[in-house]
């Protein structure tokens, strides 16, 4: 399982864009590649996608954490160059898009046989749950219903392993023990925070980060 973060507010690969908002590119051995939002700029999505050597005509699904501008912006401009991608969205969000599969996420559904929704959480918010010869990687967009929640509703698919992507304001940061991977990402407020209280399980978040499990 490879996760690639395409857009995020910092850069781990000279030479990328970044910008207030957040994606990654989620590869499973049995799952077609999965796009897990699409930043807040099309443009710069792309530029991205074209310097990490990602077409995006391959990609087979598209899922959209919640409705806010940071997580959707590039989502037209994508469409323009991928037909076929069925998209996933919370259950509160309209997408109107006629020649499109358009499935809308109430409860934790299976996407594949390893990767997994956890469903809307709090009305707004879902996230994923990918199965690794390591365990439960969990990504998230920016963990509005709480970074607690999201890791107590993906440890019903097994053991979480880690976790990808915003953390918002989360602070209780005794949740995060256990695991052995924490990449706090985009809006996290208390990154220095979470990586002084767990120096060895913490890696830094940016475009162009690459995490293999």
């Amino acid at each position: 399982m490879k996760i690639t973060i395409v857009y995020d507010n910092r850069r781990a690969v000279p030479g990328l864009r970044t910008g207030w908002g957040f994606s990654a590119l989620v590869e499973a051995d049995d799952t077609p590649a999965i796009l897990f939002d699409t930043g807040d700029n099309g443009a710069a999505l792309l530029y991205n996608m074209e310097q990490l050597g990602i077409d995006p005509a391959r990609i087979g699904i598209i899922v959209i954490s919640h409705a806010h501008a940071d997580h959707t912006g590039g989502l037209a401009e994508l469409l323009e160059y991928n037909e076929h991608a069925r998209i996933y969205v919370p259950s509160s969000v309209a997408v109107r898009r006629e020649e499109r599969e358009i499935i809308p996420v109430n409860k934790p559904i299976y996407i594949s046989d390893s990767v997994m929704s956890t469903g809307t959480l709090g009305g707004i918010e879902q996230s994923l749950a990918i199965r690794t010869a390591a365990g439960i990687m969990v990504v998230a967009g920016c963990s509005h219903p709480g970074v607690g929640l999201i890791l107590d509703v993906a440890a019903q698919f097994g053991d979480v392993h880690g976790i990808v992507g915003g953390f918002h304001g989360f602070r209780d940061l005794r949740r995060l023990a256990g695991l052995s991977l924490i990449c706090p990402c985009h809006c996290t407020k208390y990154t220095a925070e979470i990586r002084e209280m767990y120096p060895q399980q913490t890696m830094d978040c940016g475009s162009g980060l690459i995490i293999e499990l």
